[in-house]
């Protein structure tokens, strides 16, 4: 399987991807589909949110017919309504589940000094940096927290700037596929990091690189975003096998 991601995900000879997902069949009563996930390195991930909106957009897509969907990823079942749809373009809310804080203030020990972060599990473990802008090399500073030796099973970073009260801007470094334009769960983990630490205040809007997301904060947190069809084919990874 990982020599299978790797193939497909590479930017070069592959479609290009931060990642690819398997979907199954429901094997219990519980949930409508299942998924697995797999990072552009090959490393399987317990979930992506905004992968799981994509599984949702392509099942729909090829016929399913509810507007909610229970979908069973690493981190457990997640929940998600479908609120618009314009031919292959589609929006869902997203149950992202309740954040669980490791850490709500950290030090965590670096090259340049220690720097001041959250750490909070989403259904995947995220270490969330509070900065004043974005004007510094946060990738190589987000492949530094990736593997630090406070994170064994390595680590999504997310660097977050509050604009106002309902509004942060954040940037992302994630485990197994470095830099990505958006991530579900690190937005979750940021919003999450950034309410506790009184930055901004529910509901909010999380402007990523490939756009914004829409996200609250109720007993459990639920996200807004978009996912879209671009294109199918057959990807044929001969030179795997």
């Amino acid at each position: 399987m990982a020599a299978v991601a790797q193939a497909i995900c590479d930017r070069h000879t592959g479609v290009g991807a931060d990642g690819w997902m398997l979907i199954e069949p429901a094997s219990a009563a519980d949930h409508d589909t299942a998924i697995r996930l797999f990072n552009s390195d090959g490393s399987e991930a317990e979930i992506s949110g905004n992968g799981t909106r994509c599984a949702a957009a392509f099942l729909i897509a090829h016929g399913y017919q509810k507007d909610e969907m229970r979908v069973r990823t690493g981190a457990g079942i997640k929940r998600l309504r479908l609120l618009e749809r314009a031919d292959l373009r589609f929006v869902f809310e997203m149950n992202m589940g309740r954040p669980e804080f490791t850490a709500e203030r950290f030090q965590l020990p670096l090259g340049a000094g220690a720097r001041d972060v959250t750490l909070v599990w989403v259904g995947n473990p995220q270490c969330a940096m509070p900065v004043a802008d974005f004007d510094f090399d946060w990738r190589a500073l987000g492949a530094e927290i990736e593997c630090h030796p406070q994170f064994p099973q390595r680590t999504n970073v997310s660097f977050l700037r509050a604009r106002d009260e309902h509004t942060l801007e954040v940037r992302f470094w994630e485990r197994g596929a470095g830099e990505t334009m958006s991530s579900g769960t690190g937005s979750t983990g940021a919003f999450a990091a950034a309410v506790q630490r009184g930055l901004v205040r529910s509901p909010a809007r999380v402007v990523t690189p490939a756009g914004p997301m829409e996200v609250r904060w109720d007993a459990d947190i639920f996200l807004t975003g978009p996912a879209e069809i671009v294109a199918e084919g057959v990807f044929l990874p001969t030179s795997v096998f």
